[in-house]
């Protein structure tokens, strides 16, 4: 973990992707996209489906290894409204040990709007969270932060959020290698997706520039440092 300031707050950046807010114990993570392998094999295309398991089983050791008490998904958790129904019983049991050892909060993504929402009149229809665990918001101010799944562009109030699944690509010793990284400003913190089978978008890609904003950095937490590599407009 390496520790950094974001508008007065003090986070500690995981090179898993996660993001550790000692104050509070809380471990910010964004675009899990679980059962996305499941959702593709619906259309065709065989993916192995053990990207939920794995997702969540690296998110277990984040949860002990910092001892969080408090979980904050940034949205884009599943990676369509059904996704929770189509889960394994393995992944099943550990996503709801999880929710029911923690103050989880699951913030609505682009990919998973409907997640809250049962049958209207259906009261024997279990909700998202009856099956899954955890509490459904749309965004919310903590501490004077707001955690969103997509950054609004021209937002005055600090913003962490994900959406973009950012990745640094820069050329090494004549190769090109790519990491998945935080982009920041100085009131903006995008953080990269979690999720075990998610790809990425450049930092350097002009949607995200347009959601940030000039003066933004690529921040690549290595061992005990944090890398930063300004990103040109």
């Amino acid at each position: 973990m390496v520790p950094f300031s974001f508008c007065g707050h003090k986070f500690e950046a995981l090179s898993q992707g996660a993001l550790f807010w000692p104050a509070r114990s809380a471990l910010l993570v964004a675009d899990l996209h679980l059962e996305k392998a499941s959702w593709f094999a619906k259309g065709g295309q065989m993916l192995p489906p053990y990207d939920s398991i794995a997702t969540l089983t690296d998110l277990t050791r984040l949860v002990v290894g910092v001892g969080a008490g408090e979980i904050w998904c940034l949205g884009d958790s599943f990676h369509d409204s059904d996704g929770c129904d189509r889960l394994p019983v393995r992944a099943r049991e550990i996503l709801t040990g999880l929710t029911a050892a923690t103050r989880w909060t699951w913030i609505v993504g682009n990919h998973d709007p409907m997640m809250g929402l049962r049958c209207p009149g259906d009261s024997a229809t279990p909700s998202f969270t009856d099956t899954c665990g955890g509490v459904i918001v749309d965004e919310a101010e903590i501490d004077g932060l707001i955690l969103r799944h997509e950054a609004v562009p021209g937002e005055s109030r600090p913003e962490l959020s994900g959406h973009f699944h950012p990745k640094l690509r820069i050329s090494h010793r004549g190769r090109m290698v790519s990491r998945r990284c935080f982009v920041a400003t100085e009131r903006k913190l995008i953080l990269p997706a979690f999720g075990a089978l998610t790809g990425g978008l450049d930092a350097r890609h002009p949607e995200i520039g347009r959601a940030v904003g000039t003066g933004a950095e690529a921040l690549v937490p290595v061992a005990d440092r944090l890398l930063r590599f300004p990103l040109a407009a």
